[in-house]
């Protein structure tokens, strides 16, 4: 009996983590509002923006608890993709270009109404490199896949694991 009421005590007081870092009050936060962020920028790749919107929303809907909702979400998740741009990273002895680095930079607007001093406005930008012997065409979909998964990271990050 004894060593019964010790482990009910001992497991009631275990702090609980969440492997994805997600440190969510689900008893006040319930919904998230994750809109579309259009494309701002002068250099455009036509997927890039569903494949971005897509990727967000599958990594809160996979690694929270919390119901996507159009509009009046207890966290609100907006913004667009402002920058998409490349230039040459590396130079050959000869002076030609060796290697091109891609970048990419999202503007986030967060809202947590029940907690306003969580709110910004923050950018987040992530690069990915490419030999210039590949044509851009080429790696594309794939340097905007791992560019974008890395921002959805930051921002999950930021938005919703307070480490």
């Amino acid at each position: 009996m004894t060593i019964a009421v010790a482990m009910a005590v001992l497991t009631a007081c275990v702090p609980r983590y969440t492997l994805n870092g997600a440190s969510i009050d689900y008893t006040t936060t319930k919904t998230i509002t994750i809109a579309d962020f259009p494309i701002r920028s002068t250099y455009v790749w036509g997927p890039m923006a569903s494949i971005f919107n897509n990727k967000l929303k599958d990594m809160f809907a996979n690694n929270t608890r919390l119901q996507q909702v159009k509009r009046n979400g207890d966290l609100v998740i907006e913004g667009e993709i402002t920058r998409y741009e490349q230039r040459n990273k590396a130079v050959t002895s000869e002076g030609y270009s060796a290697q091109t680095e891609l970048s990419m930079t999202v503007n986030v607007r967060f809202t947590n109404k029940n907690k306003h001093d969580e709110d910004f406005e923050r950018q987040f930008t992530a690069t990915s490199s490419y030999e210039t012997t590949q044509s851009l065409n080429s790696v594309q979909e794939k340097l905007v896949t791992d560019m974008v998964n890395d921002i959805v990271s930051q921002i999950f990050n930021a938005t919703v694991a307070n480490w």
